[in-house]
């Protein structure tokens, strides 16, 4: 199947491979939901490294900014264009439309059951939920999580920048699943498919 992109021109076998590439290696278990993220400039980070591991989409809950127009591109290195971002301002209907696509949802909160990030089985269908760099998560938002987690630190400051701890955390998930052959074929469906294709202007 030849490729072409939005105004019908086919893709060279160049571009065409990549994306097929890309393509086969997206996984639609695995996504991130930001709660009350402030700085733009977090989100594009994050959204770069989702991109890395093949997450398809994310999700930003914003309950008490306005949703975002757009997202920093140097700092995404244009993630943004190839990741889908779904937008709520509303808890429940984030949540609703997270539980639809995936099976367990961890949020980083730490209290006497959080269990070690290490501990955690990434390989099924999962939502990782992070929380407003100051304040963390809501009541709201943790009381749609099955658990918590916690990523181990040895220093005396107990937090990492929200994009770092999306990174180790991702990053981990990324490990679990390429020993699983998870990476090994194409997981997306067709309707997936249209819709990626879709969002990266590109016809088949």
């Amino acid at each position: 199947m030849k490729l072409q992109n939005h105004l019908g021109t086919p893709l060279t076998d160049e571009r065409q491979s990549r994306i097929e590439h890309v393509l086969n290696r997206r996984q639609n278990d695995l996504t991130v939901v930001l709660e009350n993220v402030n700085d733009p400039h977090n989100i594009a980070a994050v959204l770069r490294t989702c991109d890395a591991v093949g997450i398809m989409e994310i999700f930003v809950l914003n309950t008490t900014i306005n949703t975002y127009k757009h997202f920093d591109d140097r700092k995404s290195s244009s993630a943004n264009k190839w990741m889908i971002v779904h937008q709520y301002t509303d808890v429940n209907s984030c949540f609703d439309h997270v539980k639809k696509q995936y099976g367990t949802i961890y949020s980083t909160y730490l209290d006497e059951h959080s269990k070690d990030l290490y501990a955690l089985d990434l390989t099924q269908s999962v939502a990782l939920v992070f929380g407003n760099e100051r304040n963390g998560l809501s009541k709201e938002t943790l009381a749609y999580c099955d658990g918590n987690f916690v990523i181990p630190q040895s220093g005396i400051i107990q937090s990492l920048n929200i994009s770092v701890a999306c990174a180790v955390s991702l990053y981990e998930a990324y490990r679990q699943k390429s020993s699983s052959g998870h990476y090994d074929q194409r997981k997306v469906n067709q309707e997936q498919q249209a819709m990626l294709f879709t969002h990266w202007g590109i016809k088949p």
